[in-house]
């Protein structure tokens, strides 16, 4: 593995245990230019890893937690009148900031979470009709409860499309559970140290963006994007811009393992991180219990890189 982005998840890891799985991913969404959400119980350490993310890397970042009565301008912000100038003044929102933690998410209305759309796709918000850029680089890792949680309701799928990769943390193991114990009462986040810095990553981000790909990936890519649309099971099957979002994974992948070009288990490894949020399912194939990473197992069985 790239020794420099080693370096970033081994920070992550000391106060995330058992996870370093999940923490090569987000890393690679981010070197990818993308949005991260991690939907899972809580407890589990979504939010300290989101944060502990941040300081590895040295970014400027905020926390907001969505509830119900956070309103638009609370993230994008809102133009005032200055009394001593005689002027409106643009007062910028919580995005402002390199990476944006937002906090359970699908506890807010939906006009709220709408609010983001805009943000997550075109990096920039748009008050009273004048546009203002967001800093580079900038990323959203969301996280939010399982549907059905009290006051939690489901996400657009506007707004999942938005997400490069759709993750879940899962409960520790067993060892790792007991090093969690053990250092419960230690010094927490503030152990995690800064170890990459913004203008470095920028450089990986330009470095994975053009990290060489044959024509048989590019091939296989679209084989498995063209079966999520032809398979009786799925309804909704992977569109142009999920293809693109695996491509980019893929070579995000294919840079944190040191690599000089994408391979078939760069694409295998993130498949269903990519796509499983992407994918709706048949009302009968729902009703036997289908579940999509099954069926995107059984895809790529069928499907192989020439």
């Amino acid at each position: 593995m790239n020794t420099e982005l080693e370096r970033v998840v081994s920070e992550v890891a000391k106060v995330v245990k058992g996870k370093d799985r999940v923490i090569r991913k987000v890393l690679a969404a981010v070197l990818a230019g993308g949005h991260v959400l991690l939907e899972d119980i809580p407890g589990v350490g979504k939010t300290t890893l989101a944060t502990a993310l941040g300081r590895a890397m040295e970014l400027e970042y905020r926390r907001m937690q969505f509830t119900p009565d956070v309103l638009p301008s609370d993230i994008v912000g809102f133009t005032m009148y200055n009394s001593g100038t005689g002027q409106f003044e643009y007062r910028p929102g919580a995005v402002f900031c390199n990476l944006f933690l937002a906090d359970e998410l699908n506890r807010t209305s939906s006009k709220t979470q709408s609010a983001l759309l805009e943000v997550m796709e075109e990096n920039r918000v748009t008050v009273d009709g004048v546009p203002h850029a967001l800093p580079t680089p900038f990323t959203v890792i969301a996280t939010e409860n399982p549907f059905g949680s009290s006051g939690t309701q489901r996400l657009p799928e506007s707004q999942l499309d938005r997400f490069l990769i759709c993750l879940q943390m899962g409960y520790p193991s067993h060892e790792a559970a007991m090093e969690i114990m053990r250092n419960s009462a230690g010094p927490g986040i503030d152990q995690v140290q800064g170890v990459l810095g913004r203008e470095r990553l920028l450089e990986l981000r330009r470095q994975a963006e053009t990290l060489h790909v044959e024509d048989g990936i590019y091939d296989y890519l679209l084989r498995l994007t063209e079966a999520t649309r032809q398979d009786p099971r799925i309804a909704l099957g992977v569109s142009p811009r999920g293809g693109i979002a695996l491509l980019r994974m893929a070579r995000a992948m294919a840079l944190l393992r040191g690599g000089e070009y994408v391979i078939p288990e760069d694409v295998l490894s993130v498949i269903d991180d990519v796509w499983r949020h992407r994918i709706r399912l048949h009302a009968r194939a729902r009703a036997e219990g289908m579940d999509v990473s099954d069926i995107l197992m059984d895809l790529t069985e069928r499907i192989r890189a020439v």
